[in-house]
């Protein structure tokens, strides 16, 4: 069961043709997208699939990093770094260390499981077409209310809170 206690908040980068990746690579690097990650997600736990968390290669400091895997024993724990099966352990996990949110970092099969029971979506939305293979899923805007919006040179985000839930 998931917990309505824990704040479950999407944040991504999406290109203007729904892109997030191409293969285990982001299809762009914009410095100012980066900072915003950054910033929004310092000191909160933040949750991977496992490919995502390869991609990236280290743990990102300050941050508690949540990685998403088929096989968790086999990987090793290291400081603010753990892995488990499933999403619903990781909330279980956060739960029980009462921690108040999450941020949901992809990859593509990791978005597509959460958005069904994420509170809060933060994308940033770039202003470019990329090459890909990795989508973010669609959003339905029926399900969702636009808290606040803020432009940059290359993209603009949105914060989406939810309206309705799934049925």
């Amino acid at each position: 069961m998931v917990n309505a206690k824990i704040k479950r908040i999407i944040i991504a980068a999406v290109s203007q043709n729904g892109i997030i990746g191409n293969g285990i690579n982001v299809p762009w690097k914009v410095d100012a997208e980066l900072e915003h990650f950054k910033s929004t997600t310092n000191g909160h736990p933040i949750l991977f699939g496992r490919k995502t968390f390869d991609s990236i290669g280290k743990t990102l400091t300050n941050r508690l990093n949540i990685v998403i895997t088929k096989n968790p024993h086999k990987n090793k724990s290291l400081e603010n770094l753990i892995f488990f099966k499933s999403v619903y352990a990781a909330y279980n996990y956060l739960k029980k260390n009462k921690h108040e949110k999450v941020f949901i970092c992809g990859g593509g099969r990791i978005y597509k499981n959460t958005i069904k029971h994420a509170e809060e979506m933060i994308i940033s939305f770039m202003n470019f077409e990329v090459y890909g293979n990795v989508k973010f899923p669609r959003i339905n805007l029926d399900l969702w209310q636009i808290k606040s919006q803020n432009m940059y040179d290359d993209f603009k985000v949105i914060h989406y809170v939810r309206i309705k839930k799934l049925d």
